[in-house]
């Protein structure tokens, strides 16, 4: 019998999970977004270009601030089953990612935060731009996107860096 001890390579049932990598870049892209964008730099809202919420009434900034608060909560909620996820995939006695793999995936979860928040609130339903103070040029709106394309395409390539260093040799 050999009691050299087992490595978790040979003692797991399975690569790293993805997914929560993922989940965890939605859910720290929208914090970022919201705590950065929304409140300190206070560029707009969730809903700051539609007309019945302006932020120049004290209705319509609390309204705003009401929405900001839903989407908090969203973004929390997404970071929460992030959290699930990891401890699930652990538990199955699959492998731990390594930094990069991880990383890269939560850079591409974020990325993916940006470009479906840019395409549908700030294209397709229009409740507010990137910086509905200036009104909402977009400019603005076009460099949010390609900042979400360049956090996929990096946080992609990160990722397989890392899945390519946990593969059999």
């Amino acid at each position: 019998m050999d009691d050299a001890p087992t490595t978790a390579r040979e003692t797991s049932t399975g690569p790293p999970s993805r997914s929560f990598g993922l989940v965890y870049g939605l859910g720290f892209g929208g914090f970022v977004d919201g705590i950065v964008l929304h409140q300190i730099l206070q560029w707009h809202h969730m809903v700051s270009d539609v007309d019945d919420y302006p932020t120049t009434t004290l209705a319509g900034l609390e309204a705003n601030t009401l929405a900001d608060g839903f989407f908090h909560v969203a973004t929390w909620l997404m970071l929460l089953l992030a959290s699930v996820l990891a401890i699930r995939t652990w538990q199955q006695g699959r492998l731990a990612p390594s930094w990069s793999f991880h990383f890269g995936l939560v850079l591409a979860g974020w990325g993916v935060f940006n470009l479906v928040e840019g395409l549908v609130n700030h294209q397709l339903l229009g409740v507010h731009h990137v910086r509905d103070d200036l009104g909402a040029p977009l400019s603005w709106d076009l460099g949010f996107l390609a900042a979400g394309a360049l956090l996929v395409v990096g946080g992609w390539l990160l990722h397989r860096r890392g899945a390519a260093r946990l593969s059999p040799r």
